[in-house]
């Protein structure tokens, strides 16, 4: 009822809606999703909801944390970082690239039936690569290759047409910022080592096509990363004695990045502890590159 009160105001003037806020009387699951479902399906607009209780607390923090989600979903920027304006990020900020991230859901075990969903986000601008765009698609249950990368439908009047989720980011990404990407980082969440490279050759395939498709001979460098957090491997100080190469909590400073010695033999991987530990014994990523081109990207 107040979408439509205010599309009355709205639709003379030839504007839209922008931004729904909904503000719930208690902290119900299921009115929250009820009113994420109409406002993404059936109205097609963005929505920012918060609990009555908070808004009458009239909390500063918790007035800027649902200012900082409002600003994303509308299209803003909340951080950037100095160097991305100023072009001194190596691999990103020399010319224009755009960045991937990719994972699959499952169902829980011993649900047979749910399909597995495969998300896909992809950087909108550049040099800053802060905002993203993402696509979801529902596949065959407990399929990790991600089918709706790029595929093509036969249309009855057209004939063959191309689709997908990499097509249509690199589409948005041409229309936002006005470049055409010449290379793609592309991080692989969730792939276990017996399905590395099924998953590369797969997905990688269909990267290729989707660029192919857009236009002849459009092939920028791809770098393909596969990351892997739950391993069992812990990193520790060399010298528990040196405070400059530990935390508060004795762990591995945030950023350390391990390439040598314990690493496969042959191909290319490393160990990237990409943020501060809270307990002691911090699992540290573990980023298994695969890359295609000639450069060589570290995290």
């Amino acid at each position: 009822a107040r979408y439509h009160e205010a599309m009355n105001i709205l639709g003379p003037q030839r504007r839209e809606l922008d931004l729904l806020i909904g503000i719930l009387p208690d902290n119900n699951g299921s009115l929250y999703g009820d009113l994420k479902r109409v406002c993404e399906i059936d109205l097609g607009i963005v929505s920012q909801c918060c609990c009555t209780k908070q808004v009458f607390k009239l909390n500063k923090q918790i007035y800027a944390n649902i200012a900082l989600k409002i600003n994303v979903k509308v299209g803003g920027r909340n951080t950037v970082l100095v160097d991305a304006l100023s072009r001194r990020i190596p691999l990103v900020t020399d010319r224009p690239t755009i960045i991937f991230g990719a994972d699959v859901t499952h169902p829980h075990p011993g649900e047979d039936s749910s399909p597995s969903i495969a998300a896909v986000v992809a950087s909108q601008d550049w040099p800053e690569v802060t905002r993203y765009a993402g696509l979801v698609s529902a596949q065959a249950h407990r399929q990790e290759l991600i089918e709706d990368l790029y595929k093509v439908r036969q249309d009855p009047q057209k004939g063959p047409v191309s689709s997908g989720m990499i097509r249509e980011l690199l589409i948005s990404f041409k229309k936002s910022t006005g470049e055409k990407p010449q290379r793609i980082i592309f991080y692989r969440d969730g792939v276990s080592e017996g399905q590395f490279y099924q998953v590369l050759l797969f997905e990688l395939n269909a990267i290729r096509k989707a660029c192919a498709s857009l236009e002849a001979n459009y092939q920028p460098q791809v770098t393909f990363i596969v990351v892997q957090k739950r391993h069992h491997t812990r990193l520790f100080a060399h010298n528990h004695n040196d405070k400059n190469s530990m935390d508060r909590s004795g762990n591995i400073l945030p950023g350390t990045v391990v390439d040598t010695k314990i690493c496969h033999p042959t191909e290319f991987d490393f160990y990237l502890c990409s943020h501060a530990g809270i307990k002691l014994g911090h699992q540290p990523s573990r980023s298994l590159s695969r890359l295609v081109g000639r450069e060589q990207l570290y995290s």
